[in-house]
């Protein structure tokens, strides 16, 4: 009975996760989908005069343009990372302590794979957003994803988590529980 229930929430919290993925997957593809169809092949759109803009990019490398032109390692890399990221999301406890890292490995998920659908789909990732204050390089939705899930995680790892509430990720220890 007891591991009923344990299964029970376990297949809520992937529900949830799931949920959350095709909701951010969505609103990715959604913001890209109007990018192509109201930025392709125009100026930039300016919000912000000197600090933010609208502008349309085919970005067919990897995070800051790094290994222009190399699709296949890049989806190889993201798929192998992706997997990663699964394996620990199946592994966290489904405890109340644990939901804000189900989030950010989502969001993690959720940008990875929002831009391995562009690149399938298009050969390149379609990019939008360009702080032009600080010359940053353009991104998109999914980025904005990715980077925040990541310093949130990073925060929480080295300010708020405590040596116990990792032990989830010791895996001998694991294997030795389920054992006995």
């Amino acid at each position: 009975m007891k591991n009923d229930r344990k299964e029970n929430r376990n297949l809520k919290m992937l529900c949830i996760d799931g949920g959350l993925l095709a909701v951010l997957l969505f609103l990715d593809q959604f913001t890209k989908y109007l990018t192509i169809l109201k930025l392709k092949g125009q100026p930039a759109f300016v919000l912000i005069e000197g600090v933010l803009e609208l502008q349309y990019l085919e970005n067919r490398g990897s995070a800051f343009g790094m290994l222009q032109g190399q699709k296949i390692l890049i989806l190889a890399v993201d798929a192998v990372f992706m997997a990663v990221i699964l394996f620990f999301m199946l592994r966290l406890p489904n405890e109340k302590k644990y939901g804000k890292l189900h989030l950010l490995l989502t969001m993690v998920m959720a940008g990875g794979v929002g831009n391995m659908i562009d690149r399938i789909r298009f050969d390149y990732v379609v990019d939008f957003i360009s702080f032009v204050l600080i010359h940053y390089p353009i991104f998109n939705v999914a980025d904005v994803y990715i980077v925040v899930a990541v310093i949130v995680l990073f925060i929480l790892f080295v300010f708020v988590m405590k040596e116990e509430d990792l032990e989830f990720l010791d895996l001998g220890k694991r294997q030795d529980q389920e054992t006995k």
